[in-house]
């Protein structure tokens, strides 16, 4: 099994745990736990910006010693918008599940912003549609670079059955503003039905990194560099979250030449 591909490790409590460690990167973190009621999550960001999102399920969060209330709303991640908290550095934060509740921590480096805990809302964020024809997907941004962070970039994404996505292939992995910036990123995966499989494909312009993964509902894929596009079969609609951090909070692509005629066809 490639190195890339992040299997879930059993189906309650923290199943997947990547963090710049075991990742062999310098940026990104990221945690899925799945809760039954009343089960709780709870940790401290410490030198870290902490963004929960409520994948599925709703739970009462409390953060920074304040009650912040119930929050989440939809049961599936393919039904509306996702309700988020962002934590700065310095926080401690405890989440009791008031349903079956699947919450992803995304974290980064803090950078000593001073930034406030902040809830946010579905009315939060923008969804746009991206792409065309066997393209097109559906793009939520809970942690765009116009948001207030020092580290994090957050987003979730839907790709009908069928459909391509993060194509055509792009990267980002040089630190080389304005025309590429270096972003770790990880992918977290659900398929609506659950059996459905997609495919990722990880590659370098040299294909010193070649990895083709077959990816099924709950995996996680690391991407340290390169290309990563994203393939969604016939009758199974794919959901990922993605966690993007760098030296610069921005992110800035380049597109594989080969394939950028695809963006004028």
């Amino acid at each position: 099994m490639s190195r890339l591909l992040v299997k879930p490790q059993g189906k309650r409590g923290r199943v997947s745990h990547v963090t710049p460690e075991n990742a062999g990167w310098t940026y990104v973190g990221f945690d899925l736990h799945r809760l039954a009621p009343e089960d709780v999550a709870s940790g401290e960001t410490g030198a870290r910006e902490v963004c929960l999102v409520f994948v599925t399920g709703k739970g009462r969060v409390t953060a920074g010693g304040n009650d912040l209330g119930l929050l989440g709303e939809r049961m599936s991640p393919f039904e509306g918008k996702p309700w988020s908290v962002y934590l700065p550095q310095g926080s401690d934060w405890s989440v009791t599940a008031e349903t079956e509740l699947e919450l992803a921590v995304c974290s980064a480096p803090g950078l000593g912003g001073g930034l406030p805990i902040r809830v946010i809302g579905p009315e939060d964020v923008g969804r746009e549609v991206r792409g065309k024809g066997t393209n097109t997907r559906h793009v939520t941004n809970i942690l765009p670079e116009t948001a207030p962070a020092d580290s994090l970039l957050v987003v979730e994404v839907i790709t009908p059955g069928g459909h391509t996505s993060s194509y055509p292939p792009h990267k980002h992995d040089q630190d080389n503003l304005p025309a590429e910036s270096y972003l770790e990123e990880t992918y977290y995966h659900r398929l609506n039905p659950p059996q459905g499989f997609a495919f990722q494909r990880v590659y370098t312009d040299d294909r010193s990194l070649d990895e083709a993964m077959a990816v099924e509902d709950g995996d996680v894929v690391l991407v340290p560099k390169g290309y990563h596009p994203c393939a969604a079969c016939h009758g199974y609609d794919l959901y990922y979250l993605n966690v993007m951090a760098g030296p610069k909070r921005t992110w800035k692509f380049h597109n594989a030449q080969e394939h950028e005629w695809l963006l004028k066809a």
